[in-house]
């Protein structure tokens, strides 16, 4: 721990348990297992540089913990707290599948329609496996199309390259120089053109820029009021959390805001934990049945289950096994299973996981990623999840 941060974040340690209705509290059981993760959190916080974090578990559609530590700016010495707003990254792909299903179950699309009857550029793609129409929507949205991972075919280490494409017309220059790189629905392969491609049948069959058609169908909904993409709005910038690289021992932050361009239905998502809470109760779903008539207004409790359906084996992560779905991605072990998805993008780092049979999710984000040195904030991630995994969630 730096000298300069090691008090400081002690100070700011905030473990903050939200006032919930008898029915919802927590069990003794539950109380003691999360007395015990919160302590290894704010341990791996404090241990390792993290500048700020923000932890919750929910269930039943409601917060049950709330765990906030750090900094959400240094300069301005300003606290990580329930408002803080956050880059989400890659969790942007689920509201991207989510509207896809929501097009196909107004009849506007079928999962099994090839890409190219949408997107025609994309014949000049080189498929050494066959023809480009064999490549379907349900294919790109199960990361096995075929398609290289990174957006641009570069590794984005010079100073000259942009964060990530900004118009249309600079993913279709690359088309004739993309190659599909095996068969497709053969495996796995995350894919980030492929998910750009999904962003952009939304606005082609809405009129809308995919930005508009989330914020009508999905944020308006579900009141997620402040979720945005991209640049912040001014009178959020007071929430919104930088984000930090370690570099030569000291945090170095990268600024605000960044415009993630074409790319935004890939990862363009920011918003505070509240918001993010309102989405998980959606995808864990309730037992009351007018809540869920609301729920089922966004997209039916079927065609989300039908995004939840395991397509491909993705690998094994200690005891259990990690598949993809459809812009999903499962964790399964002797009956256990939920779903979720990570983030990562500048030094964000996040994943959140439901359980929609016992209606509990947990979600955890972090500030600070080591670019020269520690903290390996994926791997720290990955312990607290296994963590949750194995004391947290058996318990409902």
């Amino acid at each position: 721990m730096r000298p300069a941060l090691f008090p400081l974040l002690l100070m700011l340690l905030a473990s903050v348990m939200m006032a919930l209705p008898a029915a919802a509290q927590p069990t003794p059981d539950f109380d003691t297992a999360w007395a015990t993760i919160r302590d290894d959190y704010t341990a791996i916080v404090r241990d390792n540089d993290i500048v700020g974090s923000s932890l919750l578990f929910m269930h039943d559609g409601e917060v049950l913990v709330w765990e906030t530590v750090g900094l959400a700016d240094l300069e301005t010495q300003r606290p990580v707290d329930e408002a803080t707003i956050y880059h989400w990254a890659s969790i942007t792909k689920t509201f991207t599948g989510i509207a896809i299903m929501q097009l196909r179950d107004r009849g506007l699309l079928s999962l099994d329609d090839p890409i190219v009857e949408y997107l025609p550029e994309l014949k000049t793609v080189h498929n050494p496996y066959g023809v480009m129409d064999a490549i379907t929507l349900r294919h790109l949205m199960s990361h096995s199309a075929g398609f290289r991972s990174p957006t641009w075919p570069w590794g984005g280490d010079k100073d000259w390259h942009p964060h990530e494409p900004t118009e249309w017309s600079q993913l279709v220059a690359m088309m004739p120089y993309t190659e599909i790189e095996f068969e497709p629905d053969s495996k796995y392969h995350y894919s980030n053109p492929g998910i750009i491609f999904l962003g952009r049948v939304i606005e082609l069959l809405t009129g809308d820029d995919y930005e508009v058609y989330i914020d009508k169908n999905i944020f308006k909904p579900l009141s997620m009021a402040q979720s945005y993409f991209d640049h912040t709005p001014y009178h959020l910038l007071k929430n919104r959390s930088n984000n930090y690289y370690i570099r030569e021992g000291q945090p170095v932050a990268n600024g605000l805001d960044f415009d993630t361009g074409i790319t935004v239905s890939n990862g363009g998502l920011n918003a505070p934990l509240g918001d993010m809470a309102k989405y998980l109760a959606f995808l864990m779903g309730t037992d009351d049945p007018d809540q869920q008539a609301r729920y089922d207004s966004v997209l039916a409790r079927t065609s989300l289950e039908e995004m939840w359906q395991v397509r491909h084996a993705v690998a094994e992560r200690g005891p259990f096994q990690e598949s993809v779905a459809l812009l999903f991605h499962v964790m399964e072990r002797d009956g256990f299973r939920v779903v979720g998805h990570t983030g990562s993008q500048q030094a964000f780092r996040a994943f959140f996981y439901v359980d929609p049979v016992a209606h509990t999710a947990a979600l955890a984000t972090f500030n600070t990623v080591g670019w020269d040195e520690p903290p390996d904030t994926r791997t720290l991630m990955e312990g607290l999840r296994a963590d949750l995994f194995e004391a947290i969630f058996p318990l409902f």
